[in-house]
């Protein structure tokens, strides 16, 4: 009995003992977790937004005026960041999200500006929300980093400050060297045509029936600016008979080879041009927003409208607000004329999601003004914003925490404020896409062509070049004559002639006698009597 009692006080203070030890790592383990600022709970203000609810949705109860629910990209952002600081900085953060709302009314009581200022006079603790980090603002609040990169652009209707109907759209192809380097290749060519053939234009005037019976060309089609159309006719009109000499058809048959390349090589630039016409428009630049009075939108109860005003030097006049990606659309397609804009200035992330939800009639474009991006405000020298800018940056980069988030908001992971996806063959600052061709793409075909052409000039009029090679003899020629050494040698050859001949003579058999069918017959029979 004894030992039965001892086996069981045994097992007794061996529960005992394990129950102490697991409390004991329970209460250690809470007490690591210590509250952030003396257990205060955070009063976090947020935007009562009615577009682009994607970053932060507040729904109020109708009637009492209370935040029911709270959702939003930005909002499960700082969830994150706040579970991040609890799990791995051991600092239990409370909080309350209060909406940024007009006393009894339920609307928004500003602008993001008003709302940021709210920390500076003690309203909230915090900011958080699709808050851009502008320098004006820090002036009363300290950002965080930025969970999102973000910057302002344009949003274009897509074919708006193209380059419309061009009436010389024609003469582009082709750069003002090239053309004027064909006008004088087809003069060159024309000229030398006329010059081989001359002589049929002498006969033509002379017999009009006798030219048109062998085919030559009229007179006066070979006279004054036929020089420059004759090579363009028969480019054109190949059919016809417009000359008789071989070499003038050789000359014509190269030109119409260079002809062809050019006219192929014309028809595909232009064809290319007015494809990248479509495609790339050449959008307006800032400069031309300021001159051409086009309506600019920008987003309500941002900080763009001063921008646009202090910095762009816009006319406030020409300035409207939008706040719903429903409101874009619709004054994008109005058009200033019909009272809507041509222009969106807005920033990234919300460009983005306009172009994901309404497709490829319109377009992000214009150069890349870059802001800080969108974080948390906090007010100046708070120990919280290197808290929360540490877990920020924790959070950001590990995909576990950002994954559903960009998923739950967006369709995709990894999603890229700053992927330039969306800007679709857009802001040329150069007038032309497709550059025009110049002299120097044809010079090969130019260098063969008037080697060509000054080949059958030299064929086709060798009797020109015949007379002062004959003449050049001639000259030669009575020059060596009028040397005593020539004098001399003529002298011995002519000796030697002499002789020559002398002995030649000698050593001849007597002549033949000639035939009696020489003679008269009357001659003959005298003889014959005799």
């Amino acid at each position: 009995m004894g030992k039965i009692n001892y086996f069981a006080y045994i097992i007794i203070q061996s529960w005992y003992l394990m129950v102490i030890i697991t409390v004991a790592e329970f209460e250690s383990v809470d007490s690591s977790v210590q509250p952030l600022l003396g257990g205060k709970k955070l009063i976090i203000g947020i935007p009562l937004k009615t577009g682009f609810t994607e970053f932060v949705e507040a729904k109020l109860d109708p009637t009492t005026l209370q935040l029911v629910h709270v959702s939003g990209y930005s909002i499960d952002i700082f969830s994150a960041t706040v579970d991040y600081i609890k799990r791995y900085s051991h600092f239990n953060v409370s909080y309350e999200f209060r909406p940024f709302i007009k006393n009894g009314t339920g609307q928004s009581a500003g602008s993001y500006d008003k709302l940021v200022q709210q920390v500076s006079k003690h309203q909230y603790d915090a900011v958080v929300g699709d808050v851009s980090i502008v320098a004006e603002r820090t002036r009363y609040v300290d950002f965080t980093l930025p969970y999102a990169e973000s910057g302002v652009r344009m949003l274009v209707r897509v074919g708006y400050g193209g380059r419309g109907i061009n009436m010389w759209i024609f003469l582009r192809p082709f750069s003002w060297d090239l053309w004027l380097s064909i006008i004088l290749v087809c003069a060159f060519i024309g000229a030398a045509i006329r010059f081989m053939e001359r002589r049929n234009i002498h006969n033509n005037n002379n017999s009009h029936e006798e030219e048109s019976a062998q085919g030559s060309p009229p007179p006066q089609q070979l006279k004054g600016i036929s020089i420059l159309w004759l090579p363009i006719d028969q480019l054109f009109l190949p059919q016809r008979e417009s000359v008789g000499k071989n070499c003038s058809k050789f000359v014509l048959v190269v030109w119409l080879i260079l002809g062809f390349v050019l006219m192929q090589s014309y028809t595909a630039n232009l064809s290319s041009m007015l494809t990248v016409d479509q495609l790339q428009q050449n959008y307006p630049s800032v400069d031309d927003l300021r001159t051409n009075g086009d309506n600019i939108g920008y987003p309500t109860d941002s900080y763009l409208s001063e921008v646009l005003v202090d910095k762009f030097k816009f006319d406030k006049s020409r300035l409207k607000n939008l706040t719903k990606m429903e409101d874009y659309q619709k004054a994008l397609d109005k058009g200033t004329p019909k009272g809507g804009v041509d222009v969106i200035f807005e920033e990234i992330p919300y460009i983005k999601m306009f172009l994901k939800k309404y497709g490829s009639k319109y377009n992000m474009v214009g150069p890349h003004y870059r802001t800080d991006g969108l974080g948390f405000a906090f007010p100046i020298n708070s120990n919280l914003t290197s808290y929360f800018s540490r877990a920020i940056l924790n959070v950001t980069q590990n995909d576990s925490f950002m994954q559903p988030i960009e998923m739950k908001y967006f369709g995709s992971s990894n999603y890229d404020f700053e992927d330039d996806s969306y800007d679709q063959l857009s802001t040329s600052t150069s007038s032309d896409g497709t550059p025009s061709l110049n002299s120097q793409s044809f010079a090969g075909l130019f260098i063969i062509t008037g080697i060509a052409t000054f080949l059958a000039l030299v064929v086709s009029e060798s009797n020109i070049w015949r007379k002062p090679v004959t003449l050049a003899k001639v000259y030669s020629q009575k020059f060596l004559l009028m040397s005593p050494s020539w004098a001399k040698s003529k002298q011995s050859m002519d000796v030697s002639t002499k002789q020559g001949n002398k002995i030649c003579s000698i050593s001849e058999p007597n002549s033949i006698p000639e035939s009696p069918s020489r003679f008269p017959k009357s001659n003959l029979a005298l003889d014959t009597v005799v």
